[in-house]
């Protein structure tokens, strides 16, 4: 296994013929970051964690990214909804998918729009798919 900090930092890329897609993965409890993110990377997907809002924030203002894959309740009071708010004023087509342990649903006034939500416990091959289906809709992922 990749030992990960789940803190702002870069992951190895694997590349094939072209430039991979960025993943932002915001979650706070290290195990779950460190799934997400492990599973990404065997899709070919660059990815960048943070455990917090603010730290993605701060990956957000300096990175590129593709995709936003955000837990609801996060570290130091930090929230998922506000963050992908935020997100979305800078990169109005950033597609967003939620997760929460602690919701079973998420509302279409707090979500935004075009986005999808994936209660824990989620399969990582479902991540995965969801990640391939606004990144790579062309691709022959299933």
């Amino acid at each position: 296994m990749i030992p990960f900090a789940c803190a702002a930092l870069a992951l190895p890329t694997f590349r094939a013929h072209r430039i991979a897609e960025t993943v932002l993965v915001v979650e706070d409890e290290a195990a779950i970051c460190e799934l997400a993110a492990e599973a990404l990377l065997g899709e070919g997907y660059r990815v960048l964690t943070a455990a917090d809002a603010d730290e993605a924030e701060d990956i957000l203002a300096r990175e590129s990214i593709d995709l936003l894959f955000t837990d609801i309740d996060l570290a130091r009071n930090t929230n998922g909804i506000v963050l992908a708010r935020r997100a979305r004023r800078h990169q109005p087509g950033l597609p967003v998918v939620y997760t929460s342990g602690g919701r079973g649903h998420l509302s279409l006034a707090d979500a935004v729009a075009e986005s999808v939500f994936v209660p824990k416990p989620y399969r990582l091959s479902h991540l995965v798919a969801l990640a391939n289906g606004f990144l790579r809709p062309n691709s022959h992922h299933a």
